[in-house]
């Protein structure tokens, strides 16, 4: 019988890194994640920001793991009244440049990933980009700018405004009292589901739309037409809650479904 050679299984390596620093109410968080990993947000009432990152590193050996993690991590670039937080490792071919020839070209896009725990002021804007893992927010009050390659993504709203595009995944954005402070929530997400769920009483305009396949299954009972004769479709849901108002909520899935429903409900 012919024998058949079997691939050595690659080695982990798991790392921690932290940061903390002074960061005043009102300026922005920008969050570039590695092309694997989460990213968890959560407001606090400290004047400060903390970052805890957790890297896992794969390699053939412990020399190629060891060169690795030390090149793995993310760097900050702190200016006026706004931070970056980037991802770096054998994905940037720009970092790799700098490196110079000494690093080992075999391990030039070798796979890891980076998972963040990151706390910030609750009042705070945040910009954040992403490759493939989860994001969770909470507990922050700012303008959020989103977007994701593909996520199972949590969004629980204190105030502010959403802007953000999601292309494939889960989505699962909520309102939680009809008070919410928020002007305008724009989320669109290309493939997969997206629940919503919203207080009773919100007084907003809402437009939900499916582009191609799927359907929208609205369970909220607080919605009417804003045009008196138009209708709610599987595909189309053009409405107002309450008064209506300033407040925009517009929800797009190109393929997938779009649940939209009332808290405890």
């Amino acid at each position: 019988m012919a024998a058949f050679a079997q691939s050595k299984p690659l080695l982990k390596r798991t790392t921690y890194k932290t940061d903390k620093f002074d960061f005043g109410a009102g300026g922005t968080l920008a969050v570039v994640g590695a092309p694997v990993g989460s990213i968890r947000i959560e407001g606090w009432k400290n004047r400060e920001i903390e970052i805890s990152a957790e890297i896992e590193v794969t390699a053939d050996n412990e020399a190629d793991l060891a060169k690795l993690s030390e090149i793995t991590g993310f760097s900050l670039e702190e200016g006026l009244g706004r931070t970056a937080v980037n991802s770096i490792g054998t994905h940037d071919k720009k970092f790799i440049k700098k490196l110079g020839k000494k690093f080992p070209k075999h391990l030039i896009g070798k796979p890891f990933r980076i998972d963040y725990v990151i706390k910030v002021p609750q009042y705070c804007d945040l910009q954040i980009d992403g490759g493939r893992g989860d994001l969770f927010i909470s507990g922050v009050d700012g303008v959020f700018r989103l977007n994701y390659l593909e996520t199972n993504a949590r969004l629980d709203l204190k105030g502010g405004s959403v802007l953000a595009i999601f292309g494939k995944g889960t989505v699962d954005l909520s309102v939680p009292s009809q008070g919410w402070r928020g002007r305008i929530a724009d989320v669109q997400l290309a493939t997969g589901d997206m629940k919503i769920t919203l207080p009773n009483g919100i007084n907003a305009e809402l437009d939900a739309t499916i582009l191609r396949t799927g359907k929208i299954e609205n369970a909220y009972t607080g919605l009417i037409p804003r045009v008196r004769k138009a209708e709610f479709t599987e595909k189309s849901i053009v409405a107002k809650s309450g008064v209506g108002g300033g407040t925009s909520l517009k929800f797009t899935v190109g393929d997938g479904t779009l649940k939209i429903g009332s808290l405890g409900g």
